[in-house]
């Protein structure tokens, strides 16, 4: 099948996708966007959360089928060109990126979080991120991202 979709408010298509073929194949392999992890393949790890139809979903979960004409967002797309957006700023600074696999994730999910509670709580933190591991941190700069990016950022513009 050939899928069109918007991917970071491009339109996009890739010819000879299979039905049952992962969003997340199709975003790395067919599409070249390879911000998005493949790790668990099992929607529990969180690496490979993207925005669908405004929705965050584990990529990896979603059949390309589902995805045809559907508004698609990845971890590239927070940026403006080179100009990381401020969550991503954010990590950078509070020094949360160490592999960086989970990061594309931790990423998303702090950015869907902080469009929806600008002030997040430290509970309302942890309970967004729950669904994201991450095996080199102990989590305490990850929050402190989080933190910083509220503190310093409008996510819903």
């Amino acid at each position: 099948m050939q899928l069109h979709c918007k991917v970071n408010g491009e339109p996009r298509e890739a010819d000879g996708v299979w039905e049952g073929e992962s969003l997340l194949y199709v975003l790395r392999e067919r599409l070249g966007l390879p911000g998005s992890k493949n790790a668990c393949e099992q929607g529990e790890c969180g690496s490979c959360s993207v925005y669908l139809d405004g929705t965050l979903v584990c990529a990896c979960l979603v059949a390309a089928g589902q995805a045809e004409g559907a508004r698609i967002e990845t971890v590239e797309g927070l940026a403006d060109g080179d100009i990381l957006h401020p969550v991503q700023q954010a990590y950078v600074a509070a020094g949360a990126v160490q592999c960086g696999f989970c990061t594309p994730g931790l990423i998303m999910a702090t950015h869907d979080l902080l469009r929806r509670i600008s002030a997040p709580t430290d509970v309302a933190i942890r309970e967004a991120l729950a669904g994201n591991l991450c095996r080199c941190t102990g989590y305490e700069k990850i929050l402190d991202a989080v933190r910083m990016a509220a503190a310093n950022a409008r996510v819903g513009e």
